[in-house]
């Protein structure tokens, strides 16, 4: 059985990435959002919580976005245009980024009868 059909929202991701070394970016979270208040205000989250731990330089780069920066994004993602946010705190950049997505629903299992063989799983004990 399938809930709703699919639904439009934003995917959410935090990235990092050491400049001062030679490594790849790494996603640090994901969020999937229903709104775009509701995807602004996961980054806007963050950066609040962050900002008290940030040099100056990057700190005014989190309130620029928090006070100025943040109607621009939502302004563009109530466009359906994608928006990243990145600051640099010492050799390391921290880039949120928030896509227009659409989510499929996954099929719902409560209710649901599971077939006979489901209770003849027997999971596999370590050596």
């Amino acid at each position: 059985m399938l809930t709703n059909g699919p639904r439009r929202g934003y995917w959410c991701e935090c990235w990092t990435q050491d400049l001062a070394g030679e490594e790849r970016p790494a996603l640090r979270a994901s969020f999937d959002a229903y709104s775009a208040p509701q995807a602004d205000r996961w980054v806007a989250v963050t950066l609040r919580t962050i900002s008290p731990v940030l040099d100056s330089d990057a700190s005014d780069v989190a309130w620029a976005w928090l006070s100025q920066g943040r109607i621009a994004t939502r302004q563009a993602l109530l466009r359906s245009e994608p928006c990243t946010v990145t600051i640099t705190q010492d050799h390391t950049r921290i880039t949120w980024t928030i896509r227009p997505a659409i989510f499929l629903p996954l099929a719902h299992r409560q209710g649901a009868e599971l077939p006979a063989c489901a209770n003849d799983f027997k999971p596999h004990t370590p050596d």
